[in-house]
């Protein structure tokens, strides 16, 4: 692989990074990418004709590049209901998350947490998840895999009050008004592509993420094979995926294919909240790790 480390992102003439990220999370995500969007999306290039994301997760990449032409796509129907009720009625999301934020009233956060949850493995759905994920500890979304349970317990946070999710769901729909929403295998979101698209992937990292969902099915080989047909199309592609733990000191390799990637750099990511959760809560001061950002231009 022919690479380059960059150290400083584009810019835009007004000496900013061309896209800004929303003001807050919207969902509370494990490897959500809201604090690093703003660098990752300094790389991306200035002509897309149509942005697609494959593995649309928190949706932080997207929101912060707010395209006027996007696809968001994701394996988990669950979280693609959730995107796709933002799109379609902002006031409806609200309302899903008011309506169980509301059993805070009557009985306690563990105690609505278990209820919703409940639910949720009974017949699993968007409703649900959303206050999961703003409820559940750290955005650690894990499930058993034996049968798809999920199991992760209720952080110690109190959730936001209704009105404040309110007001990250409208900024949000705003950023997603242009984009719309798929329940699609990354492959088939690829097949989508055509010449002057780009597509930004954020797949689960095989050296950390290996409880959460979708991880335990994915092959990053897969993904390689996909990425070479997309930029035979004339599709650009941006990967991330891991780079290094502990403090720099193990560099997480990756066997991409010679010629596929042209660029690479690496993405400060700070202390590893999954780690935290595997660790239960310790402080991880040798724990900061790196993402690699790869470019196939």
């Amino acid at each position: 692989m022919q690479t380059s480390i960059l150290t400083e992102p584009e810019v835009a003439p007004s000496g900013l990074s061309r896209y800004t990220p929303p003001s807050r999370q919207l969902l509370k995500w494990i490897g959500n990418k809201q604090k690093f969007a703003r660098e990752i999306t300094s790389y991306f290039p200035s002509d897309i004709r149509r942005y697609i994301e494959p593995f649309l997760g928190s949706g932080a990449v997207l929101a912060t590049v707010a395209p006027q032409s996007g696809l968001g796509s994701d394996t988990f129907k669950p979280l693609v209901e959730i995107w796709q009720m933002l799109s379609s009625n902002p006031e409806g999301l609200i309302e899903w998350y008011a309506e169980r934020r509301a059993l805070l009233s009557s009985m306690t956060k563990e105690d609505a947490y278990l209820k919703v949850r409940a639910s949720y493995n009974a017949k699993p759905n968007g409703a649900d998840f959303l206050f999961l994920t703003r409820t559940c500890y750290g955005g650690v979304v894990r499930f058993r895999k034996a049968d798809g349970f999920m199991s992760t317990p209720c952080g110690a946070h109190t959730p936001i009050p209704t009105t404040s999710f309110a007001k990250r769901a409208h900024e949000w729909a705003t950023r997603m008004k242009y984009s719309t929403f798929e329940h699609l295998d990354y492959r088939e979101a690829f097949d989508l592509a055509r010449r002057g698209d780009f597509i930004y992937c954020d797949p689960p990292y095989s050296h950390s993420q290996t409880i959460l969902y979708g991880a335990q099915a994915f092959k990053l080989q897969e993904l390689f094979e996909a990425i070479d047909k997309a930029k035979s199309k004339g599709v650009r592609v941006a990967l991330s995926i891991d780079g290094t733990k502990k403090s720099g000191d193990i560099h997480c390799a990756i066997d991409a294919p010679d010629e596929l990637f042209e660029r690479e750099l690496y993405i400060d990511g700070g202390r590893s909240m999954l780690k935290r959760f595997q660790m239960e809560g310790s402080t991880l001061e040798a724990e900061v790790v790196s993402d690699r950002l790869l470019l196939t231009y």
